[in-house]
């Protein structure tokens, strides 16, 4: 597994499409059924806070995913900041082995998403994935990569700027519950869980055998996306069922809703299920920044949102055990706030 992982990804190398990324037929991605009619929301940050917290509010309920622009991140540090994570995963085989775990306990490690199979052990999936902390504030170099050699200063800095915006993000999601600005950090508690992974796509001979990650929802309570503007990659279920293609925008970053988010709210705003598919033609490099609550906290539905009428959908846990029952269902197709949910 390591030595396809590290063989995928080195960019001097030809590519093939072994027998370890292969997908049956029947679990495929069929590009022809995805929608290219419909898309998720543009949020311009620059609108009126009264509108703002509606189109979000909408969004969360609709989609689960937005768009959004004007969102006061320099666009030149985001460009920098792509282009660190693309000189990564081309440096060398050997000088990114040493990161190579499967160890989730390592704060810094390289892996790749796989999906379990029948009659297979597993499929690994067509990208590479680092994984580091970040935090708004305090000093996480440590736990940084050291090559390239610009990348320690230049995560630091991006993770202030998106420390900031997530506090906004999740001030404005609050508001559009009809809570306190400062409801819901409060309830993901005063030391989230932060968590960067960084995404590479090379080009794929066979991208229509192969996914880059499965269908999954993310665990956390809020993710901010930056991706490649150049290639189409990033798909997301509606619901009804139906794959849609998010198209990148020029400076823009793709936010959605996190397991702990769709909980809290008692189920009105919605954590959708989403993937990523390669391309033939070009690589593609996506950075997801996930905010969510520590081990120790308790997360249920807010007290605000349950009544008569809207009962509570979940029961409440430590998020301790949440992510044990994430990583129990490891490698498959995951279910797992729906583990927590209470039956009426």
């Amino acid at each position: 597994m390591e030595r396809a992982s590290f063989f995928l990804a080195n960019g001097c190398t030809p590519l093939s499409l072994s027998h370890d990324f292969i997908l049956p037929a029947d679990v495929r991605p069929v590009t022809s059924s995805v929608s290219t009619s419909i898309t998720v929301p543009v949020i311009d940050l620059n609108d009126k806070q009264s509108l703002l917290v509606k189109k979000i509010s909408d969004a969360c309920q609709e989609y689960g995913f937005f768009h959004i622009i004007n969102h006061g991140v320099p666009e030149e540090l985001c460009r920098r900041m792509m282009a660190a994570v693309s000189d990564f995963f081309k440096l060398p085989p050997e000088e990114r082995s040493h990161l190579f775990t499967e160890d989730k306990t390592k704060p810094l490690r390289v892996f790749n998403f796989y999906l379990k199979v029948e009659g297979q052990n597993k499929v690994t999936m067509w990208s590479e994935t680092l994984v580091h902390p970040w935090h708004a504030s305090d000093d996480f170099a440590n736990f940084l990569p050291r090559n390239p050699p610009h990348y320690r200063e230049l995560a630091s800095e991006y993770a202030k700027e998106i420390g900031w915006l997530m506090r906004r993000l999740l001030s404005l999601i609050s508001q559009g519950l009809g809570l306190k600005k400062d409801s819901l950090r409060v309830r993901l508690g005063d030391k989230p869980r932060l968590v960067s992974h960084a995404n590479y796509y090379p080009p794929c001979p066979q991208p229509e055998l192969t996914l880059g990650l499965p269908a999954h929802t993310d665990l956390n309570a809020l993710t901010v996306l930056m991706q490649s503007e150049d290639v189409t990659g990033l798909q997301v279920m509606t619901k009804d069922g139906e794959w849609i293609a998010i198209n990148p925008l020029r400076n823009a970053f793709v936010v959605n809703i996190g397991d702990q988010i769709q909980v809290l709210s008692n189920g009105r705003y919605k954590s959708v299920h989403h993937r990523a598919v390669g391309s033939k033609c070009s690589e593609r490099v996506s950075i997801a920044m996930f905010y969510g609550p520590n081990k120790d906290t308790v997360v249920g539905p807010v007290e605000e949102l349950v009544d008569e009428d809207h009962p509570p959908v979940y029961r409440s846990y430590r998020y301790e055990e949440f992510l044990e029952e994430f990583h129990r269902q490891e490698g498959t197709r995951r279910r797992v706030k729906e583990v927590f949910e209470l039956q009426h």
